[in-house]
């Protein structure tokens, strides 16, 4: 049984000129102890798919579902109260701005003891005090900070983007939730303590059995730590399977594009040669191309893209796309 499990996830948008679907239609399913990386370009929808999963998007987001489901639970039928429960023992996630989920008013050490003081451990009362600031300095070596005294006595203005972030992941950990929710989590952070993060995050996955969703446009970090990946273009589910299966053979024109644009340092390049990209860029929301939301961009568009493809299976992974890439077998429609 999956983890978590979300079938057909459609998120609109009210504005003046009517509501827009930011994401359609998107299947997303993770099993216990997996990494599943999600990738695309900004403004794919990557993020408000796991803000949807947290339940933290604004009232003028709309999110439906055939199902959206965290383990046995409905999360879509939770008060608002019974998602904050499940969302801060259950599910954690790291978000993209770290400096905007900090209290700018209020150290980064006292912030710490409040994202334990729920915690209730096998100790004395008045032992439990002395107990948080053991785990805080064990979080914050965890995640790369060894001068924790300096960093607990900052405000988060004083601290760097990168020193937030590994804060802010600090406190998504310290639950030991179930399924962490990763975006883009090193983005600001040094590359030498980049490694060392998603070690910490193969560690939980290993150890404590951490079911993790990466969010990330940065397919080498996909590559190395995933297990599986969907591939999102314009707030659709383009591609998903294995990542070693998608990586040696993309079905779909978009994933072989982003796979096209990693640079290939064994290669003999020329001098300021360009990387592969796709001509034009992602459609804005309000003007959506009817069929394939890629077409306007793909190399192998033809007159069936103004219809709306299916999604299909093959060879072990998804795809949806009227004419895959090196395809010779008969498409099986998704049941």
């Amino acid at each position: 049984m999956p983890l978590l499990d979300i079938r057909n996830l459609t998120i609109e948008l009210e504005t003046p000129n009517g509501i827009i679907k930011a994401v359609d239609r998107v299947n997303l399913s993770i099993n216990p102890g997996e990494i599943r990386g999600l990738v695309g370009e900004s403004g794919s929808g990557k993020s408000l798919v796991a803000k949807a999963i947290m339940g933290i998007l604004s009232d003028r987001w709309h999110v439906s579902a055939d199902r959206l489901r965290y383990n046995s639970i409905d999360l879509l039928s939770l008060s608002a109260k019974e998602r904050r429960k499940l969302m801060g023992s259950e599910i954690a996630m790291v978000f993209q701005e770290p400096s905007s989920c900090l209290d700018p008013n209020d150290t980064v050490g006292h912030q710490l003891h409040e994202s334990l003081a729920t915690i209730a451990p096998d100790v004395p009362f008045f032992q439990r005090k002395q107990w948080r600031e053991v785990r805080i300095r064990q979080l914050l070596h965890k995640v790369g900070i060894r001068d924790h005294l300096r960093v607990m006595n900052s405000y988060p203005h004083e601290l760097s983007e990168g020193m937030c972030q590994k804060v802010l992941i600090a406190m998504a950990i310290a639950y030991k939730p179930r399924l962490l929710i990763a975006d883009e989590p090193t983005t600001d952070i040094e590359s030498g303590a980049r490694v060392q993060i998603f070690k910490l995050f193969k560690k939980l996955n290993q150890l404590n059995d951490v079911s993790i969703l990466l969010i990330t446009h940065d397919l080498e970090q996909i590559e190395n730590w995933t297990q599986t990946i969907t591939v999102m273009y314009s707030g659709q589910s383009v591609e998903s399977g294995r990542t070693k299966d998608i990586f040696k053979q993309p079905f779909h024109p978009y994933t072989m594009a982003l796979l096209q644009s990693m640079p290939h340092f064994g290669d003999k390049l020329a001098h300021k040669s360009q990387l592969n990209a796709l001509s034009g860029c992602v459609p804005t929301m309000q003007h959506l191309p009817i069929g394939c939301r890629l077409g306007p961009r793909c190399p192998n568009a033809q007159r069936r893209c103004v219809e709306m493809p299916q999604m299909q299976k093959s060879k072990g992974h998804y795809y949806s796309c009227h004419f895959p890439i090196d395809y010779d077998e008969p498409n099986e429609k998704e049941q």
